[in-house]
């Protein structure tokens, strides 16, 4: 079964929502405000590819944060499949943050 272009973007929203519960332990911000998540792409029938980075290539959650990603995002309804890449292309900067990370870590 194909989900509906507005099936579709219901469930980006949750993953979204889910997305913003993943925390870099070192930063008071989520992953998605941080702007490690580059790209959410969701099939036609529920499959998830998510390409995020992390602010280090060394970074000491390096083996759990996309893990930990992979398994929130597995579990929005809907949701059949999670495919996660972990690129360092481009590499991230503090300019990638939303305006609220910025706020949150006194930047602005």
């Amino acid at each position: 079964m194909a989900f509906t272009d507005e099936q579709i973007a219901e469930i980006g929203e949750n993953i979204i929502r889910v997305l913003k519960t993943v925390y870099d332990p070192e930063i008071p911000v989520d992953i998605y405000e941080l702007g490690l998540v580059y790209d959410v792409q969701i099939s036609d029938e529920g499959d998830v590819k998510v390409v995020m980075t992390l602010t280090t290539p060394n970074c000491p959650v390096a083996e759990t944060l996309p893990q930990e990603v992979k398994d929130k995002v597995s579990i929005v309804k809907d949701v059949r499949s999670v495919d996660l890449e972990l690129t360092f292309e481009p590499a991230w900067h503090k300019d990638m943050m939303s305006e609220e990370a910025r706020f949150e870590l006194g930047m602005l």
